[in-house]
């Protein structure tokens, strides 16, 4: 494998990590890295801070410098990679094969998701999936449920 096996290029979202060479599963594809900030530090910065990470309880870790490679991989809600914290350095691995021109995700937590993406505006393509076929189906009538005499339910279509 090649010491950087993405490239970053153009995305639905902006820039973002894709895959210049399939990724086996379970493999460390790249630091996320920044300073490290106190939380408390992290809530007096100005603006929205979108690179933050969760180091621990006490600590997080600014990535928008644009040296951090990290802050160009995107949202997914059904991601191909995963971040994790080992020994307060933070890493993104691979939680499955990535193949070759496919863009790296990962997850960026529900609390980020929440705050600055939501799930009508989310743009991963399990969430466009999602919204086309939910605009594809026709609109379904909730049957009208009502008793007869004999007390037996009959459903009736508005």
């Amino acid at each position: 494998m090649a010491d950087r096996p993405f490239r970053i290029g153009r995305s639905k979202t902006g820039l973002g990590l894709f895959a210049t060479e399939a990724i086996p599963k379970g493999v460390r594809i790249f630091e996320y890295t920044g300073k490290v900030v106190s939380n408390e530090e992290s809530s007096r910065m100005t603006g929205t801070p979108r690179y933050l990470c969760h180091l621990n309880k006490n600590q997080m870790l600014d990535g928008s410098p644009r040296s951090n490679i990290g802050r160009y991989a995107n949202h997914s809600c059904a991601p191909n990679s995963e971040m994790y914290v080992y020994r307060g350095h933070v890493y993104v691995r691979s939680i499955r094969v990535i193949k070759v021109g496919e863009e790296i995700t990962y997850d960026y937590g529900k609390e980020y998701f929440d705050a600055l993406i939501g799930k009508e505006k989310c743009l991963c393509t399990a969430c466009v999936k999602r919204r086309a076929r939910k605009a594809s189906q026709p609109a379904t009538r909730k049957a009208d449920v009502s008793r007869t005499q004999a007390g037996k339910r009959t459903a009736r279509r508005a």
